[in-house]
Formats: structure tokens, C-alpha cells, sequence
């Protein structure tokens, strides 16, 4: 498995918004009811939605941030085999929080490094990274 980073593609082709978060100086990862480990928010872009709107979403579905600044990263891919699918990453100063939704997050966390026990141990942490370069000095 692979990860790589674009500086754009097809808007057609990204399927996925990931929004590496923050909330008070901590990274905000969260928790699926049917899994025990962690993830960065994000999800599926749905028919017809712009993929900064699925971001938007998704961050509010996953964290309950109902106050936030979202930047857009950039185009992201994971390579796998013969496969690779597209996202668009998106990093979030989350400046409030409100109930998290009754949807399919058990709880957020928040975190001063990324944590061990991630879902996507081999993507995500390559994502933050690249937040972490780009942004936060």
C-alpha cells in the first residue's frame, strides 16, 4: 500500500474528504461504535455533493464541530495493488464543539501525538504528517 499526494486531479475522481482536526492544541481523533481503535474524521463524498461540503459533513457527522476554519490541503491517493482511490485532505481548527451526533461515532478523543491504536495505521498517520509539514510549525 501506497500513499501519495497531488497537486490536483478530476474533481470526478475524489471520492473521500479526510479532515485532519485540532480543538484546543490537540489532534481530535474518533472512535466507530464497531471498531476499538482510532481515526482521523472523514468519509464517502455523497451523489451530488462538492467535496468541501462533504468535508463539512463529515467533520460535524464524526466530531460535532459546529465551529471550525477548514483549509484545504490537497489531493491525496492510496495505492493498492493495481487500485488507487482519490481524496481531497483537509485540515480543521475546530473553535467548537457540540453534541456529537447519534450516527456511527462512539466518542472522540484528543490526543497530543497520533495515537497507537489507529484504524488506518498506514495512511493516516502519513496524512497528519503531511498537515503537520504544511502547516503547523
Amino acid at each position: 500500500m501506497e500513499v501519495k499526494f497531488y497537486d490536483e486531479i478530476e474533481d470526478n475522481k475524489l471520492k473521500y474528504a479526510v479532515i485532519a482536526s485540532r480543538y484546543k492544541g490537540q489532534w481530535v481523533y474518533c472512535k466507530h461504535k464497531e471498531r476499538d481503535t482510532f481515526e482521523v474524521p472523514g468519509g464517502h463524498r455523497e451523489q451530488g455533493e462538492t467535496i468541501v461540503e462533504c468535508a463539512k459533513r463529515e467533520l460535524y457527522e464524526e466530531t460535532g464541530a459546529v465551529a471550525f476554519e477548514l483549509i484545504q490541503i490537497g489531493v491525496y491517493s492510496v495505492v493498492r495493488g493495481d487500485i488507487e482511490t482519490f481524496g481531497m485532505l483537509f485540515f480543521a481548527e475546530i473553535s467548537e464543539l457540540g453534541k456529537l451526533p447519534d450516527m456511527e461515532i462512539e466518542q472522540i478523543s484528543f490526543f497530543d501525538e497520533i495515537p497507537e491504536k489507529l484504524t488506518y495505521p498506514l495512511i493516516q498517520p502519513k496524512l497528519v504528517e503531511k498537515i503537520s509539514k504544511t502547516l503547523i510549525k
